[in-house]
Parts: structure tokens; C-alpha cells; sequence
């Protein structure tokens, strides 16, 4: 029955085992799983700080995009109104210097009938005056005395109104 002695069961022994574990337990939870658990916690934390900032970051993003999105509109707006603008200021000025240059060239025609209705009296006064002077040495010869000048001036409208 020797035999039996090695496989016995020892009551002390295992009292003995318990303790040990217990106390190993112990000094484990004291020294490794509280700073263990506590590392966890914060690396835990510091995650969900990063996921938050992540998620702000990309909620400003998105607020600027929507924002530059509403100026860019804005902006694309406001250049079509500019530019209508300055094809509307630029007809206007076309139409005031068409209208401008059409009576500049009113006003030249104008003059220049003025101008030729002028030349053609002095020519028309200098044509009568040579007639006169013409007619007067042609009366003179032909009478063979000297006209007064009421008499030159009465034979030189007579002949005038005939010409007319």
C-alpha cells in the first residue's frame, strides 16, 4: 500500500497551494492588472478623443465646403451680373456714339450746303457785277457817251430780271 501513500491527498498541502495562489493573486491584481486596466482605460480614451477630433475636423470641413460652395455661387452670380452690366454700359455708349458721330456728320452736311449756298451767291454777285461791267462798256460803246450811275444801275437790274 505503498503505493497509495505517493497518490494520498494532503489537506495542508492544498491549504498551503491555496494561500500561495491567493496571495499570487493578490500581489497580480495589485501590481499588473490596475496599471494594466488603467493603461487600457486611457489608451481607450485617448481613442475616442482622436475619433471625436476626427469627427469635428470633418464636420468644419464639410461646413466649409458648404460655405465656399455658397461664395463660389455667389461669386459665379455675381460676374454674370457684372458682365451684363458691362454689355449694357457698352451698347449705350455705342448707341451715344453712333447717335453723337450721325449728328457731327448732320451738322458738317449741313455746313458744307451752307457753305456752298454762300459760294454760289458771292459767285452768282461776282457774275452779275462782271454782266454789269461788261454791259455798261458795251452801252457806253454803243451810245458813245458815259451812263450815271442811276442810269448804269436801272440797265443793269432790267438786264438782270431778264436773265432770271
Amino acid at each position: 500500500m505503498q503505493s497509495l501513500d505517493i497518490i494520498s491527498v494532503q489537506i495542508v498541502n492544498i491549504l498551503i497551494s491555496l494561500c500561495n495562489l491567493v496571495v499570487l493573486f493578490l500581489i497580480l491584481k495589485k501590481f499588473l492588472y490596475q496599471p494594466v486596466r488603467k493603461m487600457l482605460v486611457e489608451r481607450q480614451a485617448a481613442i475616442d478623443a482622436q475619433y471625436a477630433d476626427a469627427e469635428s475636423a470633418r464636420d468644419d470641413a464639410l461646413a466649409l465646403k458648404d460655405k465656399w460652395q455658397n461664395k463660389m455661387d455667389s461669386a459665379e452670380s455675381q460676374a454674370e451680373v457684372i458682365v451684363k452690366r458691362a454689355v449694357e454700359s457698352a451698347n449705350k455708349q455705342s448707341a451715344a456714339i453712333i447717335g453723337e458721330s450721325r449728328e457731327q456728320a448732320g451738322r458738317i452736311v449741313q455746313q458744307a450746303r451752307n457753305d456752298a449756298e454762300l459760294e454760289r451767291s458771292r459767285v452768282e454777285a461776282e457774275i452779275k457785277e462782271q454782266i454789269a461791267d461788261v454791259s455798261v462798256a458795251l452801252s457806253e460803246k454803243m451810245l458813245g457817251r458815259e451812263i450815271n450811275e442811276e442810269d448804269h444801275r436801272t440797265l443793269i437790274d432790267s438786264f438782270l430780271a431778264d436773265l432770271d
